[in-house]
C-alpha cells in the first residue's frame, strides 16, 4: 500500500509548524542589514526593480541571473515596506517552503513519517542551511523550487513530469545553474527508455520532453537579456571569472576534491555520513509485519547519487569562489539518505539522528579549524555586527571624510539602502588589504583621509596547514589571500589605529591620518 502524502498530517497543517520554528530560531537575525553577496548584487538588483520596474540592474553590474527573487522580494517590500525585516521574514516563508519540500519528498520515497521529521530537522539545522534561510541569495529560492520537483519526479511511481517541469523551470528563473538538475533527470529518463518497451518507453520518454521543456523560460530570459544589454551571460567580467577562468583541468581537479568534500564532511556533515557508513554494515530490520523496513528504493537512490554527482562535477567547472550555497539543494539528499540508513539498519536510531542534529547545533557556532565562508554557519552574523560598529565610529569620529576600504564595506559605506547608514561616504576602494594593496594606497595619500580596514577573509588557526604548495594552489585558483594585520597597515599607511574590535577570528579596525600637503599657488603671467 502507498503512504498517505498528507500523513500524518496535511501539508497545510505542516507548514505554519515549520514557518514558526524558523522564525523563532532566526529571530535576533532579522534586522541585520545586508551582507556579502546580498549587498553586492541581490538586493540592488531586485531595489532596482522595485523603484524603475526594470528586470536588468541599473546601480550595478547586471550578471543576467534571472529575476524571480528580485520580482518575489519587489512584491513584499511593496505590501510591508523596504525594511531588512521584511526580506529576511520573505526569504524565510521559501526557505519553510523547501523545507515543506523535504518532508514531502521523503513521505514519497520512504513513507515514515519518523524519517521526514527527521530529515527535515536536520536540514533546517544543517549551518549552511540555517544561514541561508534568511540571506537572500537566489540559491534559497532555486534550492526551494528544486525539491518541489524533486518530489514529483524522483520517486519509482506517480510521478507527475509537468508538476515537476512547473517547479524546475521556476528554479531555473532563479538561479539559472538549476537547471542542470531536470536536464540529469530527463537524460536518465531518455536512457531508461531505450532498455523497456512500449507503453513504458514512451512514458519515459514523454517525462524527458516535459523535463527538458524546463530549458525554455530559462531560453526566453536569456534572449531578453542579449536583446537589451548586447550580452548573453551577464558582463564580460562575471563570465571571464565564473565560466573561462575555470576551465583549468588541474583546478576542475581540486575543485571536485572540494566538493566532494562540501558533500560529505563540511560543517559537520561528516558526522551522518560517518554514521551512515557504519550502519550499511548492519543487516536491515524486520518491520511489524516482518518485512525488511522501507527504505529508499534502488532507482530512486541511483537518481540521488548521480545528482550529487552532476552538481559536484557542475560546481567544480562553473563558479569563480567555492560556495557551498551552491549545492543547497542538495544537503537534504544527502540527509534523507543517511536518516532512512538510520531507520531501516539501527535498532537506536534516533539517537544517531539527535546526535547529528548536537553536531550540527555546534557547527552553527564554532568555527572548523580550516578557511570557510562565514555565511556558512553564524559568523556572518558576528562579520555584519562588526561592519555596523565600524560605520558606528566612523560616523561618530569622522564624519565626512574619504575613506579607504575594500569590498563589500566599499558598498556598505556608500549605499544607504543596504542598513549600515543614513548618510553615504566618499571612498577610496582596494580589491583587498594584502600587501600589494596597501603598497598602492601608500602611494596615493591624499586620496582619502580615513581607512576602515577589516579581514576580508577567515585565517583559521594553523592546524591544518595546507603547506606552501597547497597554498600557491588555493591562490592560484581560488582567490586565497592574507590581509595585513590592522597594527601593519596603519603603519604602512602612516596612520594611527584608533579603534580596533575581533571577534571570532575576524576583525575590524578605523585609522586615522593627520597630513599636511604643501600648495603651489601659481600666479599668471600678466606681461605677455
Amino acid at each position: 500500500m502507498q503512504p498517505r502524502l498528507d500523513a500524518p498530517l496535511p501539508l497545510w497543517m505542516i507548514f505554519p509548524v515549520v514557518f514558526a520554528a524558523l522564525y523563532l530560531s532566526h529571530f535576533t537575525l532579522l534586522r541585520l542589514p545586508y551582507y556579502w553577496d546580498e549587498a553586492g548584487y541581490y538586493i540592488p538588483a531586485a531595489w532596482d526593480f522595485f523603484r524603475t520596474g526594470s528586470l536588468i540592474p541599473i546601480t550595478t553590474l547586471t550578471n543576467a541571473h534571472p529575476p524571480l527573487p528580485s520580482i518575489y522580494l519587489a512584491l513584499w517590500w511593496k505590501v510591508s515596506g523596504f525594511y531588512p525585516e521584511v526580506t529576511r521574514e520573505a526569504v524565510l516563508m521559501v526557505a519553510a517552503l523547501g523545507l515543506l519540500g523535504v518532508w514531502r519528498l521523503a513521505m514519497r520515497l520512504v513513507g515514515v513519517s519518523a524519517v521526514a521529521f527527521w530529515t527535515v530537522a536536520l536540514t533546517g539545522l544543517y549551518p549552511i542551511w540555517f544561514a541561508q534561510s534568511t540571506l537572500a541569495h537566489a540559491d534559497i529560492f532555486a534550492a526551494a523550487c528544486t525539491l518541489w520537483g524533486l518530489v514529483y519526479a524522483l520517486p519509482d511511481r506517480d510521478r507527475k513530469p509537468w508538476a515537476a517541469a512547473l517547479w524546475f523551470a521556476a528554479a531555473a528563473l532563479c538561479k539559472e545553474t538549476a537547471i542542470a538538475i531536470p536536464l540529469t533527470l530527463a537524460v536518465m529518463s531518455l536512457v531508461e527508455g531505450f532498455r523497456v518497451r512500449p507503453p513504458a518507453r514512451f512514458r519515459l520518454w514523454r517525462e524527458a520532453a516535459w523535463l527538458s521543456s524546463c530549458v525554455l523560460p530559462l531560453a526566453g530570459w536569456f534572449a531578453w537579456h542579449y536583446a537589451k544589454t548586447g550580452f548573453l551571460f551577464g558582463n564580460p567580467e562575471y563570465l571571464r571569472y565564473n565560466a573561462q577562468a575555470t576551465l583549468d583541468p588541474l583546478r576542475i581537479l581540486v575543485a571536485f576534491c572540494h566538493r566532494a568534500l562540501h558533500l560529505t564532511a563540511h560543517m559537520n556533515l561528516f558526522v551522518p555520513v560517518l554514521m551512515t557508513v557504519a550502519a550499511m554494515l548492519l543487516k536491515p530490520r524486520l518491520d511489524a509485519e516482518g518485512h525488511d523496513r522501507a527504505t529508499i528504493s534502488l532507482p530512486a537512490q541511483r537518481r540521488i547519487f548521480l545528482l550529487l554527482l552532476v552538481n559536484a562535477l557542475l560546481f567544480s567547472v562553473l563558479g569563480g569562489a567555492l560556495l557551498t550555497r551552491y549545492l543547497l539543494p542538495m544537503y537534504p539528499l544527502v540527509l534523507l539518505v543517511a536518516v532512512s540508513t538510520f531507520y531501516r539498519r539501527v535498532p537506536w536510531w534516533q539517537g544517531l539522528a539527535l546526535f547529528s542534529a548536537a553536531a550540527f547545533v555546534l557547527g552553527l557556532f564554532i568555527n572548523p579549524p580550516y578557511g570557510f565562508a562565514p555565511e556558512d554557519n553564524l559568523a556572518y552574523a558576528h562579520v555584519v555586527r562588526l561592519h555596523e560598529a565600524g560605520i558606528a565610529q566612523l560616523n561618530k569620529r569622522y564624519p565626512g571624510a574619504t575613506v579607504l576600504s575594500a569590498w563589500p564595506m566599499t558598498d556598505e559605506l556608500t549605499r544607504p539602502e543596504l542598513g549600515y547608514l543614513k548618510q553615504p561616504f566618499d571612498v577610496y576602494r582596494l580589491e583587498d588589504f594584502t600587501a600589494a594593496q596597501i603598497a598602492r594606497a601608500a602611494a596615493e595619500p591624499e586620496k582619502y583621509s580615513a581607512a576602515l580596514v577589516f579581514s576580508t577573509k577567515y585565517d583559521p588557526p594553523p592546524l591544518l596547514s595546507l603547506g606552501p604548495k597547497g597554498e600557491a594552489m588555493e591562490e592560484r585558483f581560488f582567490g586565497l589571500h592574507h590581509d595585513l594585520p590592522p597594527e601593519e597597515i596603519a603603519h604602512e599607511l602612516g596612520g594611527a589605529l584608533v579603534w580596533k574590535r575581533e571577534d571570532q577570528g575576524m576583525w575590524i579596525a578605523l585609522i586615522r591620518f593627520n597630513r599636511q600637503f604643501e600648495a603651489a599657488v601659481q600666479i599668471p603671467d600678466r606681461s605677455r
